[in-house]
């Protein structure tokens, strides 16, 4: 198998949630790239639109408009997926939620509005397209899920983001309790992203940019080839034997700490 051939994802079809902007704009962009035929999500309806329509002018991109903090909501974009597609390559589960408060302040709605998406999302997102997904998959060549986690899963943030650093060390160990369950037609693994421009880090990175990249091993934050290369490695045939691993892409900041 020729090295192209290895991470060729072109004719497949994947979903990625909160597909809009950040780092889910970064992988959509680089699986349409990659030939793969691209649906996107996110709550507001004109920006999914808008978003795919500039993605397909270089391939192929579907927009559904979706809310997935609830259960119902998750199970309407799945049904919409199975409306126009009778399996799913990819998976990539990246719509999410942060909150920052000072300890004494940080209350109820502070941990329900993030569990709710960055974990039970997730969940009953997967849950749902678990039967497409198993029509693309086998265990030659699995169907993907791709959770993204985050490095503040990992270690301590230094930030008070208490829900979100919980959400995602939540996701890391859902990815590793799924990829065991769906396995060997289905792999689950998790990205754990560092500093990425992204909207969410947007006030982090104005403030701390220049301090951030510095106190990387690689010097620099996160660009969006770093992010899609990563994502087409765990949905090419060069990450089909890699299930229930979860990936800092961080620039060494998480793993040499």
């Amino acid at each position: 198998m020729s090295p192209s051939d290895l991470f060729d994802i072109a004719g497949k079809t994947a979903l990625v949630t909160g597909g809009t902007r950040g780092i889910g704009r970064m992988i959509a962009e680089g699986f349409v790239d990659a030939g793969a035929t691209v649906y996107i999500s996110a709550r507001k309806a004109e920006v999914v639109a808008e978003v795919a329509a500039e993605l397909s002018r270089k391939g192929t991109c579907i927009g559904i408009p979706a809310d997935l903090s609830t259960e119902a909501g998750c199970r309407r974009l799945a049904d919409e997926v199975a409306a126009r597609q009778d399996a799913l390559d990819i998976l990539v589960n990246n719509a999410g939620a942060t909150w920052g408060a000072p300890l004494a302040d940080f209350d109820e709605a502070a941990f329900e509005r993030v569990l709710a998406l960055n974990v039970k999302g997730v969940f009953h997102l997967t849950k749902f397209l678990v039967p497409l997904l198993q029509k693309a998959g086998t265990v030659e060549e699995p169907a993907r899920v791709i959770n993204i986690g985050s490095i503040d899963g990992i270690q301590v943030p230094a930030l008070e983001t208490y829900s979100y650093s919980a959400s995602k060390a939540a996701v890391h160990q859902l990815t590793r309790h799924l990829a065991k369950r769906l396995a060997p037609t289905i792999t689950v693994n998790a990205i754990a992203p560092g500093p990425f421009e992204s909207k969410m880090m947007a006030a982090t990175l104005e403030a701390f940019g220049e301090q951030i990249a510095a106190n990387a091993p690689l010097r620099r934050i996160g660009r969006p080839d770093d992010m899609a290369g990563a994502a087409i490695y765990l949905s090419s045939r060069a990450g089909a034997y890699l299930t229930g691993a979860i990936i800092p892409v961080d620039g060494g900041i998480a793993t040499t700490r």
